[in-house]
């Protein structure tokens, strides 16, 4: 066991730091100024009701129309700062570091702080940590060092995640069922969240005892969308009623455990404790597996379309099971 392993001053607490990605906001049906206010108002105030620091990650690219910074936009980041949160660097356009050559990659995450950087300036206060999009930190370590220092240069500290959610996914369903007036299906979609979110929270717990033997400093990722804006307060209450403390992001980087190694060079975006368990040797399929997401949640995450189309296809294939393939099954028993 290693010195983090053991000299945490709060191993028997439980605490939290919780981190939005994609502000202003993101949907995948609606994303408009109208719904981005009203997507913020509502995170603030859940925020605000449960006293709990935030940072969220912004992608300065939403803060354009048509090519032309909107100070509408720009709004919404302010409300941020106005109300004791923090902001930081999420890149500019999304980019996938597996997908672009490291120099464009270095160039998105510099344009991604000019608004932010200014914003934050007028408050006497500099963009202190930076999020990779989908959590894509390199494919070799030459890449992911190389990355690391550009960023530090500019000031910045890589911002963890241990619990790693897959609330996009969710967001989307309900979206979609919110878009297609399918309120019996949004109802349902919040429902297997909030019990989604249960079971993932509970899984990273078991890996962080089952890698330091005890409760670290968590940080939680969430996303900056509709489904958060309503159901937040209600996930702050679960935290809560885990035995969760909400911290800032600087305090739990305080937990030692952020010292550990990470060497994790994989295609996939994962959670620190996967990547320290990884670091350490342990293959991932030796691990207990995260919490699956529903099915049907995977299916209305899709655009309503393409659900349509497979639920055409399902029917298509029930009528000709029914007129074709059944009888010409119960024809050959009977031959036999």
């Amino acid at each position: 066991m290693s010195p983090a392993d053991r000299t945490s001053p709060d191993s028997d607490s439980r605490q939290v730091a919780v981190t939005f990605d994609d502000l202003p906001a993101i949907s995948v049906a609606n994303g408009d100024l109208v719904a981005r206010r009203r997507t913020t108002l509502g995170l603030l105030a859940a925020l605000d009701v449960h006293r709990i620091p935030a940072v969220g990650f912004v992608n300065e690219s939403m803060l354009l129309q048509q090519g032309v910074l909107d100070a509408s936009q720009v709004a919404l980041l302010d409300q941020w700062l106005d109300a004791g949160h923090e902001l930081g660097n999420h890149t500019f356009s999304h980019l996938d570091l597996h997908r672009v050559p490291v120099e464009a990659y270095e160039a998105d995450a510099a344009r991604g702080d000019e608004v932010m950087r200014e914003l934050l300036q007028r408050r006497g206060r500099t963009p202190r940590y930076f999020r990779h999009p989908y959590l894509h930190t390199g494919l070799d370590l030459a890449t992911k060092h190389r990355v690391e220092g550009f960023l530090a240069q500019r000031g910045y500290r890589v911002a963890p995640v241990t619990i790693y959610t897959e609330d996009w996914m969710f967001s989307a369903a309900y979206d979609w069922a919110l878009f297609q007036r399918r309120r019996d299906l949004a109802r349902r979609v919040v429902r297997a969240y909030h019990a989604y979110l249960d079971h993932t929270v509970a899984y990273y717990e078991s890996l962080s005892v089952q890698l330091f033997g005890r409760a670290i400093r968590q940080i939680l990722l969430l996303h900056a969308n509709r489904l958060n804006a309503v159901e937040f307060g209600a996930v702050a209450e679960g935290l809560a009623a885990r035995g969760y403390a909400f911290v800032r992001l600087e305090q739990a980087l305080l937990d030692p455990v952020y010292g550990s190694p990470d060497r994790y060079v994989r295609n996939h975006g994962v959670s620190w404790l996967l990547r320290w368990a990884v670091s350490r040797g342990l293959p991932e399929r030796s691990l207990k597996r995260k919490p699956p997401i529903p099915a049907f949640v995977r299916i209305e995450a899709q655009t309503p379309w393409m659900v349509l189309t497979r639920s055409r296809i399902g029917r298509w294939r029930e009528t000709l099971y029914a007129r074709v393939k059944k009888p010409w099954i119960a024809r050959l028993r009977g031959v036999r």
